[in-house]
């Protein structure tokens, strides 16, 4: 093959070749160099000993092997003459005479490709002698030499420039150049050749990219490229993204991932790695490398940014060995360990996993004891570590956290936290806090963190947090305080009247823009606080907490709310209607009473009803409009009843059970949404019938405790039938009885029913339904002692028991 190109070069008119810098001419080879069987230059010349004729060694030897297999004497092929032996010997001068001549073309061939890869050149030429190169190289592997010497590594380099074509030649040239060759590697990686590399393998064709990836396979079996490769830009990065594409071609593929095995000799190749994803190199060198390595290791874990997966991967694989790191007393474990798991503890789904691990012992034990827990900072980190975990899973609940068997509930470690918190600084308590606030959102755990803050008398302290400077302090004590005020509300109540500054705190917190977590935190915590409790009530009006309810309420009702506050509008809006119900419980109040007229509370409430489907607003809404309902009778302007005319014959006339025009047919005065606060004029009437279906027994039972003040003197209780028969509320009544959910809603039910009942065409009404008779009859038997008596009057409305002296003493008005 070797002559064939040379008689191509050779054979080239030279009126082609006028570049700058001249060609030299090709040497022809000599006949004898020729093999008489294959016309091409020998490799391995050999002389018949008989004949003294020569050829190339595998070409006689093929022809003697098919004489004999076609059972034919051997014969010399250039005389023809009967062999008596087969004996060969090497012609050592024409193999010299042919090597010399090789040499003297071969060093012509490479200074021609000087010219022939000069940037004007044309791609043809260019390529042409690329493809000569290799050649030369794959024939003689000493030759790289002359073509380093030659001075064509950076010519190569910077035809990476160029076309598609001539890259892909380029890279293909340069990779086989440095196959075996470590010399040429490291002449290569004092070029541009690395970052050119790595820029074809961003480019679009599939060649392309295939030639870039081996060539940098080739250059990445040197130590020292690996640091060169790794910190080319994107390099790494593109490299594990084609291991992993689906559409990524299967050699180039393969090529990539050897690329990066190859990388992984250098240390700082595996933090990028683990970076994009690669986190096997990583996990290897932090399980079984030597102390320095695994301390290098877990300081990548902590510095590098991981994604879910990567630290779902790492926790899965290292967790063990991060955590026996932070229980030994080896230098630069404990701190580099501590650091490692903080970034993994950040994924809510390795929480578990840390504690089944057995994270918690040597934590508590950095927080609460002599050693690393004296450096603030790291207790902030062991803090940190704690808090994400305690937040993230609820296994720690059955975990014991030393030899005794406590829990992280326990009386000593929860006063411990207590303590630590106290004498700390913001940051590491408002950690601490944290590790509270995951402790009392467990509902096996809260009745505990709430007897043992009440043991140490620290609610007053967890409340002056309130009043902290620190924005996560801060937060963190209104979500805290806030998930103990189911449990704790009186206390907090107590606590907040002390000084109306934290008060304040919560107060203007509602008040600000948007929504976020620490606004419907406040928001819950006021709203769990007693609501009879008429002395906070007045300390919240004081600090100016209507105005800003209402205006968050309608803000709200408007659709103000900031983009990505969604999962924290429904509490928001529940806590607001429920502080805001507040201050319907003391209407006898002249203050109170103003604020409920002054801002037509009744209205708001009926409208909330009506256009907000969260249970805890419709259910506050319906308790509000029951507390002012109670109110309407008394507030009613009932007119004088007019003089009797017509004589004594008067005073036997039975008065019209219809009201006067313009009076409330239940209040029998003036009434209004408004002044009033009646429900009938305030059109609540309907949206609380409709509430009756709903499937929540605390909303149904509000429900019925504000339809019932219609029918309940001083009430006319007839018109008042009338009313709630009118709007469609007797069938609902009577199957909320049937269903019997609680017993809080049967009792009411049956009350209503024997309200209804007092009217005789109602009782035929309700006669005929099997349902409601047997329902009564179980509620006879069975109820509570006032549904029992309840029953009994319905029963004897319904002439199912004879109306003599009752089993039970007569009922009470509600």
């Amino acid at each position: 093959m070797f002559d064939n190109v040379v008689k191509r070069h050779h054979g080239r008119s030279s009126g082609n070749y006028h570049e700058s810098r001249q060609r030299r001419r090709y040497e022809d080879p000599y006949e004898a160099f020729l093999c008489p069987l294959t016309g091409r230059v020998m490799s391995d010349p050999v002389t018949i000993v008989e004949t003294g004729k020569t050829y190339e060694r595998k070409a006689i030897e093929a022809f003697f092997a098919n004489c004999q297999d076609n059972k034919k004497p051997a014969i010399c092929p250039q005389t023809s003459k009967k062999l008596q032996s087969l004996d060969l010997k090497a012609s050592i001068a024409i193999r010299n005479a042919i090597e010399e001549w090789h040499a003297r073309n071969e060093s012509t061939r490479i200074e021609n490709a000087v010219p022939m890869l000069d940037a004007g050149s044309p791609e043809a030429d260019m390529i042409e002698a690329m493809e000569d190169i290799q050649e030369l190289c794959r024939r003689n592997r000493h030759i790289k030499a002359k073509v380093r010497n030659e001075g064509l590594i950076p010519i190569l380099v910077d035809r990476l420039k160029n076309g598609e074509e001539v890259r892909c030649k380029a890279l293909q040239t340069l990779r086989v150049l440095a196959e075996d060759d470590d010399d040429i590697k490291e002449a290569i990686g004092q070029t541009t050749a690395v970052w050119s590399a790595v820029k074809c393998l961003s480019r679009e064709l599939s060649r392309e990219r295939e030639e870039a990836v081996s060539l940098l396979l080739e250059l990445s079996k040197s130590y020292t490229l690996c640091e060169k490769i790794g910190a080319s830009s994107g390099a790494i990065l593109i490299l594990v993204g084609m291991t992993s594409s689906k559409s990524e071609n299967v050699l180039s593929a393969q090529r990539a991932d050897d690329t990066l095995n190859n990388l992984e000799m250098c240390d700082a190749n595996v933090r990028q790695m683990a970076e994009n994803g690669r986190l096997k190199p990583l996990i290897t060198r932090l399980l079984e490398g030597p102390d320095e390595l695994r301390i290098q290791m877990a300081s990548y874990i902590a510095d590098i940014a991981l994604n879910s997966e990567g630290k779902e991967r790492l926790a899965e694989s290292g967790s063990n060995v991060l955590i026996e790191m932070l229980e030994s007393n080896k230098a630069g474990y404990r701190e580099v360990s501590l650091k490692a798991l903080r970034a993994l503890s950040t994924l809510d789904s390795n929480g578990c996993l840390l504690i089944k691990a057995g994270i918690l012992p040597p934590l508590l034990r950095d927080l609460f004891m002599s050693g690393i827990s004296q450096v603030p900072k790291l207790k902030e980190v062991a803090a940190t570590v704690l808090a994400n975990v305690v937040n993230s899973c609820t296994d720690w609940e059955d975990v014991a956290v030393d030899n005794e068997g406590n829990t992280l509930t326990s009386e000593q470690y929860v006063h411990n936290l207590l303590l630590l918190i106290s004498n700390t600084g913001p940051a590491i308590g408002a950690k601490l806090l944290q590790v509270l606030l995951g402790l009392a959102s467990s509902p096996r755990g809260v009745s505990d963190v709430v007897s043992h803050i009440k043991s140490a008398g620290a609610l007053v302290t967890l409340i002056q947090f309130l009043e902290a400077q620190q924005k996560e302090l801060l937060v963190t004590s209104v979500r805290l305080l806030s998930c103990l005020s189911p449990y704790m509300g009186q206390d907090l109540a107590d606590g907040l009247r002390i000084t109306t500054r934290q008060l304040g705190t919560l107060v203007k917190l509602l008040g600000q823009s948007g929504v976020n977590v620490e606004m419907a935190a406040a928001a819950g915590l006021l709203a769990n606080l007693p609501v009879t409790d008429y002395n906070l009530t007045r300390a919240l009006m004081e600090e100016g907490v209507v105005s800003i309810l209402l205006s968050r309420i309608n803000d709200l009702k408007r659709g103000v709310v900031r983009i990505g506050a969604g999962k924290y509008v429904g509490p928001f809006q529940s806590g607001l209607v429920t502080i805001l119900a507040r201050f319907t419980y003391d209407l006898d109040d002249p203050d109170m009473l103003n604020i409920a007229t002054d801002n037509n509370l009744c209205t708001l409430f009926t409208s909330l009803l009506q256009t907000v489907s969260l249970d805890e607003v419709q259910r506050w809404s319906a308790i509000a409009l029951e507390n002012m309902s109670m109110k309407s009778k008394h507030l009613s302007e009932v007119p004088e009843p007019p003089a009797q005319a017509g004589g004594w014959f008067s005073c036997f006339k039975k008065p019209s059970r219809q009201p006067a025009a313009g009076l409330c047919p239940v209040h029998s005065g003036r009434c209004s949404a408004k002044s009033t606060f009646c429900l009938v004029e305030a059109g609540a009437v309907d949206p609380l019938v409709a509430c009756l279906e709903h499937r929540d027994t605390d909303i149904v039972e509000a429900t019925l405790q504000a339809l019932s003040t219609l029918i309940q003197e001083p009430c006319d209780v007839e018109r008042g039938v009338q009313v709630l028969s009118n709007a469609g509320a007797i069938p609902p009544v009577m199957a909320i009885l049937q269903e019997h959910r609680t017993e809080g809603l049967r009792e009411r039910s049956v009350w209503i029913l024997e309200r209804v009942l007092r009217s005789a065409e109602a009782a035929q009404t309700i006669a005929g339904s099997g349902d409601v008779h047997s329902s009564l009859v179980d509620a006879f038997r069975h109820g509570n002692y006032r549904s029992r008596q309840l029953a009994e009057k319905s029963l004897k409305h319904l002439n199912r028991i004879p109306n003599f002296s009752g089993v039970f003493q007569p009922v009470g008005r509600r």
